[in-house]
């Protein structure tokens, strides 16, 4: 690596040596491979070290004539496949990603076999069952060149599942490129697409290639492809069906071999109904389909990816990053997140600036998400619903983050309040002592969150009086 010496590097003449090191208790943070020309010794080795360390990453580096194992090395438990030449870069960009992510993404009960490293602050979280389930139908459809629909609420992950299935696939050592078809008019993204001639200011006619041409053998992701015009649109299916294309302006037919992905979140289905939306082009595409459910559905990930984004967005701005306090986590669970994983890391990014987590819920963070009879409380929240009385009975049908935080730190001081008097055996000035707070303030916290005696005790106030009842 040559970038920090808290990495300690070993080498070992072949892959032999290496499982025999891994068996004899031997513990490396990352293992590189390096497959000699037709060897197939390798891929045994690799199943069996995955059965032993199945969080350990294991990088393979193999040889142009072998790209036949790529995937059964990748099937086999392999976090990446490197072709000979190597690239210093290259390598030494996999290595620091994948390190990065032994270090800083894993939450201490949660392996690494959960947490897929994509690229460079781009990780795949496969923690609950239904995105183990949507990993495993990516790896399928990973091998297809066919087009394939990524369907899925705005920030859900829909990119990130095109980016794994574009890793997971044979086209993975070309480039992946993403278009958003709503952020361009529609002039542009013909040509942003398909190319155009460029002639400036009388100077000989240029010919500028578009995307698909740019691209070629990788993968291409349409993001929001219903915003995508009616005449690009036939354009598209042309490309789809036939692989080529007439370059606009020109009477030039290109050809281009490249994989199809489309992305949305709108109904796609009823842009067909409302003719904003070509039949035929919707059941080529929705042949193969993804769904990418919503954070809400997923919450065992919450936390893991919380942390990724602390310590991503840590780097990037060169801050430490902040633990969440247990209040703070616990509201998260509890919160439905409408924005999914875009609203997750605006709200880490505004922690992580601020430390002061009032302002992180505070800005950008509705009132009231749930705002019609398909979306109510009972649906996504996981927490009890508290007891009449509580401080919690004031969040009403509203689950913002911002009253769920609140919510959550009242429960906390009213049962260390409760504690506090049992401890001391109800006296109320001991008890205020032991909380470090005035005894009138005690006194008010206990009337206003309806703190009571069990029946028949007895309530000492340190003055020599007891008297018997309820506080109220």
């Amino acid at each position: 690596m040559g970038e920090s010496s808290s990495w300690q590097l070993e080498i070992v003449p072949n892959v032999w040596e290496a499982m025999e090191n891994v068996q004899s208790g031997t513990q490396p943070d990352l293992l590189l491979l390096d497959l000699p020309p037709g060897d197939i010794d390798g891929l045994h080795i690799l199943r069996w070290l995955h059965r032993l360390r199945p969080a350990l990453p294991i990088i393979l580096i193999g040889h142009p004539g072998d790209l036949r194992k790529r995937r059964e090395a990748i099937r086999l438990g392999a976090r990446d496949y490197l072709v000979r030449p190597l690239d210093d870069r290259r390598l030494a960009t996999v290595i620091r990603d994948h390190l990065s992510i032994v270090c800083e993404s894993a939450e201490p009960e949660t392996t690494t076999e959960d947490v897929e490293l994509i690229n460079e602050g781009i990780i795949f979280v496969a923690v609950s069952p239904i995105m183990r389930k949507l990993r495993a139908q990516a790896g399928l459809l990973a091998d297809s060149n066919a087009p394939l629909l990524i369907v899925g609420e705005r920030g859900a992950g829909k990119e990130t599942t095109a980016r794994l299935i574009h890793k997971l696939s044979p086209r993975s050592d070309y480039s992946f490129t993403k278009v958003n078809c709503a952020a361009l008019p529609g002039d542009l993204l013909e040509k942003e697409l398909f190319g155009h001639e460029w002639n400036r200011n009388h100077s000989p006619v240029q010919i500028r290639s578009g995307k698909l041409e740019q691209n070629a053998q990788g993968t291409i992701l349409l993001d929001e492809i219903t915003e995508m015009p009616l005449d690009l649109q036939g354009n598209l299916m042309r490309v789809l069906q036939n692989k080529r294309f007439m370059r606009p302006g020109t009477f030039t037919e290109v050809e281009v071999d490249i994989r199809v992905l489309a992305a949305s979140s709108a109904n796609l289905e009823h842009a067909v109904s409302e003719n904003k939306f070509r039949e035929d082009l919707y059941y080529l595409l929705s042949a193969y389909t993804i769904h990418v459910p919503p954070l809400r559905d997923r919450k065992e990930e919450i936390r893991l990816l919380s942390r990724h984004f602390m310590y991503k967005l840590a780097k990037q701005y060169g801050l430490t990053p902040r633990d969440f306090p247990a209040s703070t986590c616990e509201a998260c669970q509890a919160y439905s997140w409408p924005g999914n994983l875009r609203e997750l890391e605006a709200f880490v990014r505004r922690y992580l600036m601020t430390g002061d987590e009032t302002q992180a819920l505070g800005a950008g963070q509705a009132e009231s998400i749930f705002t019609n009879g398909a979306s109510t409380p009972s649906a996504f929240f996981t927490r009890p619903a508290p007891s009449a009385g509580s401080p919690a009975d004031n969040i009403g049908s509203a689950g913002s983050l911002r009253s769920l935080v609140q919510s959550v730190k009242l429960e906390a001081e009213k049962n260390a309040i409760t504690i506090a008097l049992e401890k001391t055996g109800w006296n109320r000035k001991a008890a205020a002592r032991l909380l470090k707070i005035s005894y009138r303030t005690l006194l008010y916290k206990i009337e206003q969150y309806q703190i009571k005696v069990v029946e028949s005790a007895m309530l000492a106030d340190g003055d020599g009086q007891s008297r018997t009842g309820r506080i109220s």
